[in-house]
């Protein structure tokens, strides 16, 4: 998206003309959702329509996974942009959704970005629980960490915290990975596993044949 287009994306959200300079998120998220959701946070944050822009867009995305039609209507390549647009605008109307959530979209529907729909909501939780004072963080090991294994990450991930920020961990197993663990806590990644050591060497085996 060109900086002409991010512009004009943000002055859609206001009812304002005092819209001039970004509203910089709390964390940086990234690639095209991410674009998306840091705009619509700037925007909701000048209308001070931040937790219900969230609520909107939780209710909305449930509505999608269980709405077979609307699901539909969404992925639907035939459905000209302009229709769905028209569509969805009714549809904000009536299930009394905010402007904010409304114009994001009409304008997914018109960029013909509603397929990355899931991932703006997704990449606007995380900015919005960063906004909280929350930072996620996700490990992944290669078996079931045991309680005193778990209190001890807690430990170490919650020295990474500042002032008032909470830790909101999740931990998953995955046994491909071997052993150690992919830690990703905020916009910090770390691949400690023992299978990404494995590639390392074999990638560095194989360029020295």
């Amino acid at each position: 998206m060109s900086c002409a287009k991010m512009s004009a994306f943000i002055r859609s959200f206001s009812t304002s003309n005092a819209v001039q300079q970004m509203v910089k998120p709390p964390i940086q998220v990234f690639g095209i959702d991410g674009r998306y959701a840091t705009a619509l946070y700037s925007a909701a944050s000048k209308q001070n329509a931040l937790d219900a822009v969230e609520k909107d867009l939780v209710k909305f995305q449930g509505t999608v996974k269980t709405d077979a039609k609307l699901r539909e209507f969404i992925v639907n390549p035939i459905i000209k942009r302009q229709h769905k647009a028209e569509a969805l605008k009714t549809i904000a109307t009536k299930v009394s959704l905010s402007p904010q959530t409304s114009n994001l979209l009409q304008i997914l529907a018109e960029n013909g970005r509603l397929q990355n729909l899931d991932g703006v909501i997704s990449a606007f939780k995380t900015i919005m629980s960063a906004h909280r004072g929350e930072v996620i963080c996700e490990v992944t090991t290669a078996k079931d960490l045991d309680p005193n294994q778990r209190k001890q990450l807690e430990s170490v991930l919650k020295s990474f915290l500042k002032g008032k920020e909470t830790l909101h961990l999740t931990v998953k197993v995955d046994p491909s990975i071997i052993g150690g663990m992919i830690v990703s806590i905020g916009d910090r990644y770390v691949d400690m596993s023992v299978s990404s050591k494995i590639k390392k060497y074999t990638d560095l085996i194989s360029a020295a044949v």
